[in-house]
């Protein structure tokens, strides 16, 4: 699925320094009808979790129709997995969702799923206290999207956290958008969790710094990522955060599987904070790029730019330099990346899981990474850092004037009056599209995707 065949030197690095690990995702879907065109088979998915030896949390996706339907379905695949797949209920608080979450935990569901975004609502809507009392009573998690697309849920769960400790409150994305206070308060309330089904380096590496381990759950959201690729930055992540292979093991899956039966969960002590070095400058640069190239790709355009001035950001000119081993990996995935884009799947521009695996690398610098023989040498490096970057002769950008209409619709305040007739000088030269490269503007075309929506 996607990048994972790519992806495993990385993974099974991360693994092995982890014995006794089973992974027990907390966040993932199947579905056939969500608005944003994506479809996960009970296959598929099957099969993306034994490629890493995984159990899961099934939910629906989007079902503009409604959840009875694809409830059942969960209940019934997750029913004949031979105890792979655990079955969570989707419900929508406008059509009675006590009744459908009720009618669900009687035939097995072993918790809920929430979606303000998708189904529009409020946690402090009256219609949940009835839903979250179920949950208090039956020692249930709920998982509730805490991503993007949304203002802020975070003081409303801290109240439900509250009113019903109980119930096991499940953040997923790591809570990133009350991520930055919410933290202060996540120590008093331990039946409040945060799952990892999230891309970015920086918010990865805020949220094992900030919230106490026992809090924090392995979940990968596919069919948006891959359970592959975020076990890989997820554990490379707590490893640099300094967590040990016991806390390691519990988020990885022993707590999620404590929540599921009933249990109290286990106090695994405090935050750790930022006890450990950031990386450096010179890595700080190539993780500001690849950031950049994701954000790019995650809208359907390639990321030629950044990508380019990231590979020449891990040229550090020296063998011996601490930043070396990062930048071999770096541009080892980078290259895969190419060869992915010219074949790729996905919900993004192909390859972006390996830029957004690149970009862990540069966050975590002290953890161990597999030998990178094609990149042995200063060399080889410096060669690897040039590929793809394109030289003067070829780096005609699109005519002033598409360029103009393009930027006019990002930026209003730039008018079509300011285009120029020819992309060519008087001499037949090429000319740069200056705006554009210090505004690292990709020129390479949009790669083709499926219209997207975060789930």
């Amino acid at each position: 699925m996607y990048d994972d065949a790519l992806i495993r030197p990385w993974f099974e690095s991360a693994v092995e320094r982890v014995p006794g690990l089973s992974l027990f995702d907390a966040h993932a879907h199947i579905g056939q009808n969500d608005p944003d065109g994506l479809q996960l088979s009970t296959p598929e998915l099957v099969d993306t979790m034994e490629a890493i030896g995984a159990r899961s949390v099934v939910t629906p996706m989007h079902e503009p129709d409604g959840y009875p339907a694809a409830n059942d379905r969960v209940l019934e695949v997750c029913e004949r997995s031979a105890g792979r797949l655990v079955p969570f209920c989707r419900v929508d608080p406008h059509h009675d969702s006590l009744g459908e979450a009720r009618r669900c935990v009687e035939a097995g569901a072993r918790g809920i799923k929430l979606h303000p975004r998708a189904e529009q609502f409020e946690l402090s809507d009256p219609e949940l206290e009835g839903l979250f009392a179920l949950a208090h009573e039956r020692r249930l998690p709920v998982l509730i999207h805490a991503g993007r697309g949304i203002p802020t849920i975070g003081r409303d769960a801290l109240a439900l956290a509250e009113r019903f400790p109980s119930a096991a409150l499940i953040l997923a994305h790591g809570a990133i958008c009350d991520l930055n206070w919410i933290w202060r308060e996540a120590q008093h309330r331990p039946n409040l969790f945060f799952d990892t089904a999230w891309w970015h380096s920086t918010d990865l590496a805020a949220l094992f710094a900030l919230i106490p381990p026992g809090q924090i759950l392995y979940g990968s959201d596919p069919p948006y990522f891959t359970p592959m690729l975020i076990a890989t930055c997820v554990i490379r992540t707590a490893l640099q955060a300094g967590l040990d292979t016991d806390r390691l093991r519990a988020i990885g899956g022993g707590q999620l599987e404590r929540l599921l039966s009933g249990k109290d969960p286990l106090d695994l002590g405090p935050a750790v904070g930022g006890r450990r070095s950031p990386p450096s400058i010179l890595l700080e640069r190539v993780n500001a790029m690849l950031l950049l190239a994701v954000s790019r790709m995650l809208l359907g355009d390639t990321g030629y730019e950044p990508l380019a001035l990231a590979r020449l950001a891990c040229d550090i000119g020296a063998d011996d330099a601490p930043e070396t081993e990062v930048c071999r990996s770096v541009l080892a995935l980078l290259e895969l990346q190419g060869r992915s884009a010219r074949e790729g799947e996905g919900f993004a521009a192909p390859g972006a899981g390996l830029v957004m695996l690149a970009a862990n690398i540069t966050r975590t610098p002290d953890v161990p990474l597999p030998a990178i023989p094609e990149l042995a040498t200063e060399a080889d490096i410096r060669s690897a850092s040039l590929v793809g970057h394109r030289l003067l002769d070829a780096s005609e950008v699109t005519p002033r004037s598409a360029e103009i209409r393009r930027l006019s619709t990002i930026f209003p305040t730039v008018s079509m009056n300011d285009a120029a007739p020819a992309n060519h000088d008087g001499e037949g030269r090429p000319l740069r599209g200056s705006l554009a490269d210090h505004m690292i503007v990709d020129h390479m075309g949009p790669a083709p995707r499926a219209e997207r929506r975060r789930d």
